[in-house]
């Protein structure tokens, strides 16, 4: 018997972790949601209200009384008891570029090298990926896919977590070019000899990054007047938008000495920069209020870096950012645990941090309306008002509660299928107790 060509075994294993759920489709007619609790986000909620969806877009928000233009042919959804809000959405994380951590066959997340700017997150997403569902089924229906490694990972995308292809789901693309600041602490066990190793590393990769700035304002300037002998360079050519200040710079940095050595990096370059970070941020939250520096929120259920911290440290950190008025999102981490097939806890990591600094309403828009700000396309997504897409969900009851179960969801006015390998599951257990107890 002949081997199975490498390819051949590769789409088979593929395709068996790939998800049969067909994508949402255009109804036709405009809709009508009738009743229930619309939650805008941008401003208090509405009761006795409808919300017309025309085209994939929300058109109008009017009281139940109001006749609207075009109502009379809509196909009405009955939404007496419920909550419509917008879509979740995660701001930080690797859905669709990853399915199994373990097998290495279905991580598509990282080129090898330090620097790699060229690369393209939306080209790897994998439309079939069994975790978009699961995501979704939860209220998530936008996605920041990030590219991981190196000390520059290449460039973002933001995703809707349905379509036939990546094309159909990118919503923007490129949205950032993502910069990994090398970690400047030592570990606690660390030896004399160790110290002075990592101390190395770290004082090498920064070399390394300013070189490459360097490199690419010495291409910029070259290009701009090229000589008969100018060759192009993709590397360099991705870099371009961020030297010129058309695409942020998202920087990840952990701890507060990593932070004030990126801000101090980000302000000698001139570029726009976003900070992706955790528990440490607010120690300079004062510097990134001055720079309007906006921070995505990703370790909220960590333990405390140092002992002499509070316990729930971690959980104070929106409250004192909200406090000093630095804008921020909370989203999902990328390691292993908080990574793609974790996605789905996005409202219960915002839901842990509510407290008297930080309301629930804060919570909600930290995971919707302040994350499409961020990530600039705030006048599409994130809250439920007229002309912005028609992306959101109806629910039983609060998205932050653990009971709320989300009854329905429409990306660009499309509906999509809620159910997924965990609903399966649900289905094919609840019977096997059905049919041992009838």
């Amino acid at each position: 018997m002949k081997p199975i060509p490498f390819l051949i075994l590769l789409g088979l294993l593929t395709t068996s972790w790939a998800n049969d759920i067909l994508p949402g489709h255009d109804p036709g007619k405009p809709i009508v949601l009738r009743g229930g609790t619309i939650h805008p986000i941008s401003s208090a909620p509405l009761t006795d209200s409808k919300l017309l969806i025309e085209a994939g877009r929300i058109t109008h928000l009017a009281p139940l009384t109001e006749t609207l233009l075009g109502e009379e042919d809509a196909i009405v959804i009955d939404c007496e008891g419920q909550h419509v809000y917008p879509g979740l959405l995660s701001a930080n994380g690797v859905l669709g570029l990853v399915e199994i951590n373990a097998v290495r066959a279905t991580r598509d997340l990282q080129e090898p090298g330090l620097i790699n700017p060229s690369v393209r997150a939306e080209v790897a997403v994998n439309p079939d990926s069994e975790l978009l569902p699961v995501a979704r089924a939860n209220g998530i229906l936008t996605s920041l896919s990030v590219p991981q490694g190196g000390l520059i990972s290449g460039k973002s995308a933001l995703i809707h977590l349905d379509g036939w292809t990546w094309e159909e789901m990118t919503v923007r693309a490129p949205v950032g070019m993502h910069l990994r600041w090398p970690r400047m602490r030592h570990s606690s066990t660390a030896t004399d000899e160790s110290r002075k190793a990592q101390r190395k590393r770290w004082e090498e990769s920064l070399e390394k990054l300013d070189q490459f700035f360097d490199d690419a304002r010495a291409y910029q300037r070259a290009k701009a007047a090229p000589r008969p002998d100018f060759r192009s360079d993709v590397r360099f050519d991705a870099m371009l938008p961020v030297l010129e200040k058309r695409l942020p710079l998202y920087v990840h940095a952990l701890g507060a000495i990593e932070i004030q050595k990126a801000l101090q990096f980000t302000q000698a370059q001139e570029v726009t920069t976003v900070l992706v970070s955790g528990q440490d941020v607010w120690r300079v939250a004062d510097l990134l209020k001055e720079r309007d520096v906006p921070v995505i929120l990703t370790t909220v259920q960590e333990l405390p870096l140092r002992r002499w911290e509070s316990y729930d440290q971690a959980h104070r950190v929106p409250g004192l950012l909200k406090q000093a008025g630095v804008r921020f999102c909370i989203a999902n981490g990328e390691g292993n645990t908080s990574g793609a097939s974790n996605a789905r806890n996005l409202p219960y990591l915002a839901a842990s941090v509510v407290n008297e600094a930080f309301s629930a309403e804060d919570a909600l828009r930290s995971i919707t309306l302040s994350a499409a700000e961020i990530l600039g396309v705030g006048d599409q997504l994130g809250s439920l008002e007229p002309g912005k897409e028609a992306t959101l969900m109806i629910t039983d009851g609060n998205p932050l509660e653990i009971t709320t179960n989300v009854q329905r969801a429409f990306i660009r006015g499309r509906e999509i299928d809620l159910s997924s390998k965990h609903t399966e599951l649900y289905q094919k257990y609840l019977e096997k107790q059905r049919r041992a107890d009838p």
